[in-house]
């Protein structure tokens, strides 16, 4: 191990918290050259008991450098250099559920408002509970903020309380255990009941709607919506959880929260010979550029991701602990 005098420099009365001092002296020595990744630093005791400093100071100065990703610690052993890039001044912990187009608009969007020196490592728990724990479970304390999907997993706010609370995030679906947290969420169950009531005179002419919903990834008050929405006017309505053995029928129309039942439609449209918006209608979750385009275009409820995204970012930056409803609209093409 390198001398502490070597290492770290912290001085009195200077103007600059001494806990800096201690940040800055081991950027230096990995500037320099002096340590690279993978040599171990002087421990939290060495550095109290040389410079005459509390536990919590010297502490407060390794747990920076930790969630930045600059240093490690390994039980029993110590503390090591992890990564040379210093330039890093928050790392940031991102847990979506699934990747697709419109998640990705979102990322893209979240990356390009934060601005530099900030890492963003992004994982995926694919709607399973297990491995949502163990992701959480296995970076707790190595970064600056968490960021979380927990999509329409149960028991996540156990999980999440796991982490320091104020380095929490929620994104997209808040739950009632997680109501303490900051976030950026959608409202599900109004953004499908009043965009439907907007379009109600062109929903009537259709004998039935049908919902396809999968309760392993789509968001309950989803469901809810629906279900409230036909039974305010009365219409007849039907929930399948996939549309793989179902032929189409005249009148019907359907409203497809994912991409795979949206295709489904489109290709028994064509073998069935039915004309969209006269025979079968649609309505799709999430706007894309195919979707402007497919059949002539396919009417959409959707968010906008670009903007939670850099919303996201702001109250990153900002440290901003709110609650904010992310907006929502309809787009009516010749779906519909």
């Amino acid at each position: 191990m390198f001398s502490l005098i070597m290492m770290i420099e912290v001085k009195n009365k200077i103007g600059i918290p001494k806990y800096k001092q201690i940040i800055s002296s081991i950027e230096e020595a990995i500037k320099s050259g002096t340590i690279k990744k993978g040599d171990q630093i002087p421990s939290i005791n060495n550095v109290k008991d040389n410079f005459k400093l509390s536990r919590d100071t010297v502490l407060m100065a390794f747990n920076e450098l930790k969630n930045r990703g600059i240093i490690k610690s390994v039980v029993g052993k110590g503390y090591y250099v992890a990564s040379e890039a210093i330039e890093v001044q928050q790392k940031i912990f991102l847990l979506f559920d699934e990747l697709n187009s419109f998640k990705e608009d979102l990322y893209n969007s979240f990356l390009e408002h934060l601005g530099d020196n900030i890492q963003v490592d992004i994982y995926f728990h694919h709607f399973n509970e297990h491995s949502f724990g163990k992701l959480i479970h296995e970076n707790t304390g190595d970064y600056n903020s968490y960021i979380i999907m927990p999509a329409n997993l149960t028991n996540t706010g156990r999980v999440i309380g796991t982490l320091p609370s104020d380095k929490v995030y929620i994104l997209d679906q808040l739950h009632h255990d997680l109501q303490d947290y900051p976030a950026i969420y959608q409202n599900f169950e109004k953004a499908i009941f009043d965009n439907l009531n907007k379009v109600l005179y062109l929903i009537k002419k259709y004998n039935k709607l049908i919902l396809v919903f999968s309760e392993e990834k789509q968001p309950r008050a989803m469901r809810e919506g629906f279900v409230n929405f036909c039974n305010q006017h009365n219409l007849s309505f039907e929930i399948l959880p996939s549309l793989k053995d179902k032929s189409l029928e005249k009148g019907e129309l359907y409203i497809t929260p994912d991409d795979k039942s949206l295709l489904r439609i489109i290709k028994r449209l064509k073998n069935q010979q039915f004309t969209l918006a006269k025979d079968i209608g649609v309505i799709s979750y999430n706007d894309t550029l195919l979707k402007e385009i497919v059949e002539g275009g396919i009417t959409t409820i959707s968010t906008d991701f670009n903007k939670m995204g850099q919303r996201l970012a702001k109250m990153i930056l900002n440290k901003e602990k709110l609650k904010v409803e992310n907006p929502n609209k309809l787009i009516i093409r010749n779906s519909l």
